[in-house]
C-alpha cells in the first residue's frame, strides 16, 4: 500500500530528516516529532497508521511513550516500531509489549527501514480489513481496486519525480540565460524560474536552486553545464539528494582550503571518490589493510615499488601482483569513498562545482561502486550527530590524554574492545589525538569516539597544560 500516515518520534534532527526523506520517497505521508511529549500530542492529532519510535529520548523515553499510547483508547491499537541504537538494552522481549510490534537497530539502511514499515503497515492493514469483514474472498473485486490504487499511487510518484526533473532543468536553463552573453536576452528567464519552483514545490530544493549559480560559459568543458555554489549556504546533503533525484552523471568537486574531493556520479549513484590534500587516514592504503588483512609492511613495500615505477592505478597494480583480490580492492574503494563523503558532510564551508558529463572517467567506470546517496546519508548523518557529542570533550586534535592506571586495573582490560585497547596503549601523556590517529592507522572518527568513551568511564583524563607565569 502507499499513502499511509507514519509518525516518526526521535530527538535527532538528522534521523528525522533522513527517515522522512526515505519514507516520503516510498510513498508514505510522514510527520515528525522531536521528543516523546510532542510525539504523543502529534499521535492524538493525526491518528497515524504506524509510529516509528526512538528508545532513548529526553522528557519521555520510548517506554513512557508506549505507556501513554496504551492508556489512550484511541491510540492503543496503533502499531509501534521501536528504533534503538546498538548499545541500547532493547530486544525481542520488548516486541508486542504496549503496542510495540517490531524493532530495528540503528544504524539502519534506507532499504531496511522501508521494508520494516511496509511490512508492518501491510500486515496490520490486512488485519483490520479481516476484522471488519471487508475481505471475503481472495478473488473479491476489492483486491483489484487495491491493486489499481497502488498502481495509481506509483504513477503519481513517477509523475512527481518527472516534475522535479523538469523543474530543475528549467531553473538551470534560466541561470544559463541570465549569465550567458550568447543567449537571446528576450527569453523570459523569470517565468522559467517561477515554473521550476512551482514544479518543485519543495522549500529546501527551492532555496537550493536560488543559491546555485551557473558559472560563466567559458568554464564549461566540452559544452557541459557547470553549477557552482557555497557549502555554507547549500549543504552537501542537499546537493547529493538533488543529483540522485535527477539521476545525474558527472563529477561533483568539493574544495576547502588545500583539500579537494571529486565525487563521480553515474545515473545518480556514486561510483568513486578521489581526493588530494586530505589527511592520511583517507588514503586507500588504510582501507586495503582493513579489508584484506594485508600486512602494513607489505603494503608500504608495494607502494614504494609503485612510486619508483608508477604505471596505472596502485589498486589495479596490487591486484595484478596478487597482493589483494579484485573483491578486496572493490571493498576498500567503497569504504574510502563513503568515509570521504562522511567527512564532507561535516564541512560547514567550502565550494562545490558540478560538471555534467556524458561519459565517465575511466577510473570511475572501472571502480563502478554504485553507492546509493540515501544509504550514505543515513550513516553520514548518524556520524555527524555523534561528532557533535564527541566534540564537546575532544574539541581539538591537539589534546593530550593521561591514563588512569588504577581505574584500568579496577575495570579490567577484558571489558574493552580490541580497538579500544589499541587506542588506550597509545595514550601516554605525550601523544596528541593527531598522533594517536597517525599511529593507529584508524579514522579520526573512530579514534575520537573511543577516546570519548574511555574519557566517559574515567580510564583516561585530559592533560592540563602548565600555566605560564
Amino acid at each position: 500500500m502507499a499513502g499511509e500516515k507514519i509518525l516518526v518520534i526521535d530527538d535527532s534532527p538528522t534521523i528525522l530528516k533522513v527517515v522522512q526523506l526515505v519514507l516520503t520517497k516510498a510513498g508514505f505521508q510522514v510527520q515528525t516529532a522531536a521528543d516523546g511529549e510532542a510525539g504523543v500530542a502529534a499521535a492524538r492529532e493525526a491518528r497515524p497508521d504506524l509510529i516509528l519510535l526512538d528508545f532513548v529520548m529526553p522528557k519521555m523515553n520510548g517506554y513512557q511513550v508506549c505507556r501513554a499510547l496504551a492508556d489512550d483508547d484511541d491510540l492503543r491499537d496503533i502499531p509501534v516500531v521501536l528504533m534503538s541504537a546498538k548499545g541500547d538494552q532493547v530486544g525481542e522481549r520488548f516486541v508486542k509489549v504496549m503496542g510495540i510490534v517490531d524493532y530495528i537497530t540503528k544504524p539502519f539502511s534506507p532499504e531496511a527501514i522501508t521494508a520494516v514499515v511496509s511490512h508492518t503497515v501491510d500486515k496490520y492493514s490486512e488485519a483490520e480489513l479481516v476484522d471488519e469483514g471487508a475481505i471475503v474472498d481472495e478473488q473479491d473485486a476489492s483486491g483489484a481496486e487495491l491493486a489499481d490504487a497502488a498502481d495509481a499511487a506509483q504513477d503519481a510518484r513517477r509523475g512527481a519525480l518527472e516534475g522535479l526533473r523538469e523543474g530543475v532543468a528549467r531553473a538551470v536553463a534560466a541561470g544559463i540565460i541570465a549569465h550567458s552573453a550568447f543567449v537571446d536576452k528576450d527569453l523570459d528567464s523569470t517565468q522559467l524560474v517561477d515554473a521550476a519552483r512551482e514544479a518543485l514545490g519543495n522549500n529546501r530544493l527551492e532555496a537550493l536552486l536560488g543559491e546555485i549559480r551557473v558559472a560563466a560559459p567559458e568554464l564549461a568543458d566540452e559544452g557541459s553545464a557547470v553549477l557552482t555554489g557555497d557549502l555554507s549556504v547549500v549543504p552537501l546533503a542537499d546537493i547529493l539528494t538533488l543529483l540522485q533525484s535527477q539521476q545525474q552523471t558527472g563529477v561533483l568537486t568539493v574544495t576547502r582550503g588545500g583539500a579537494k574531493v571529486e565525487l563521480y556520479f553515474r545515473d545518480g549513484r556514486v561510483n568513486l571518490a578521489m581526493a588530494v590534500g586530505v589527511p592520511d587516514e583517507f588514503k586507500l592504503g588504510r582501507f586495503l589493510v582493513d579489508v584484506s588483512g594485508m600486512d602494513v609492511q607489505d603494503l608500504d613495500h608495494a607502494l614504494a615499488e609503485w612510486e619508483r615505477n608508477p604505471s596505472g592505478l596502485i589498486g589495479t597494480n596490487l591486484v595484478k601482483q596478487g597482493a589483494v583480490t579484485q573483491e578486496e580492492l572493490h571493498g576498500a574503494l567503497a569504504r574510502q569513498t563513503a568515509e570521504l563523503i562522511y567527512e564532507l558532510l561535516r564541512w560547514s564551508f567550502g565550494r562545490f562545482t558540478l560538471r555534467s558529463t556524458e561519459q565517465e572517467a575511466p577510473t570511475a567506470a572501472e571502480a563502478s561502486l554504485g553507492l546509493t546517496v540515501d544509504g550514505i546519508l543515513m550513516e553520514g548523518f548518524r556520524r555527524v550527530d555523534e561528532w557533535h557529542l564527541i566534540e564537546r570533550e575532544v574539541d581539538t586534535f591537539d589534546l593530550v590524554f593521561l591514563r588512569n592506571d588504577d581505574a584500568i586495573a579496577a575495570i579490567g582490560r577484558g571489558r574493552l574492545t580490541r580497538e579500544e585497547l589499541s587506542v588506550l596503549e597509545l595514550v601516554n601523556g605525550k601523544n596528541s589525538v593527531k598522533d594517536i590517529i597517525r599511529h593507529s592507522r584508524m579514522s579520526s572518527f573512530d579514534v575520537s569516539k573511543m577516546l570519548y568513551r574511555l574519557l566517559s568511564i574515567k580510564l583516561i583524563r585530559k592533560r592540563v597544560a602548565p600555566v605560564a607565569v
